[in-house]
């Protein structure tokens, strides 16, 4: 069995993969550079994942789930716009992930663009999710 955290990740990969604009280039990590014709594609990645006590048995979570929409172009932003439109509506048409979260809402987007090529920008938008598990078990 995976961790909660593993289980959203992978929940949010397969809500993903048939974004528009991305013809399944959803990746959870990457190993190697991106081709020129890779772009567009989305990278998703965790972030800080914080507990609080609930109470003797449970932990709430608050995790950053990073998903990083890489795009190549004259104006990059522009071309990535339209997948930033289509993913969150992905992510936001169920909030609950299929049950496995309390919540999830976006909390900032930060674009990156390449110094080194200008027409390549990585913009990455960040989701809060609040989740629970038991105390002495992360897969519960």
């Amino acid at each position: 069995m995976s961790s909660k955290r593993e289980q959203i990740l992978a929940r949010v990969e397969t809500l993903l993969i048939n974004t528009s604009g991305v013809d399944g280039r959803v990746f959870r990590s990457r190993q190697q550079a991106f081709n020129r014709d890779e772009a567009p594609a989305i990278v998703i990645e965790p972030g800080r994942d914080n507990p609080s006590v609930v109470n003797t048995c449970k932990l709430e979570w608050s995790l950053d789930v990073l998903v990083a929409i890489y795009a190549r172009g004259v104006v990059p932003h522009q071309e990535a716009d339209p997948i930033v439109v289509a993913m969150h509506n992905e992510l936001m048409g169920d909030r609950s992930l299929g049950g496995l979260v309390i919540d999830m809402v976006p909390t900032g987007v930060d674009p990156q663009f390449d110094r080194a090529d200008f027409s390549t920008l990585w913009l990455v938008c960040t989701y809060q999710v609040r989740y629970r598990t038991s105390i002495s078990d992360l897969e519960a």
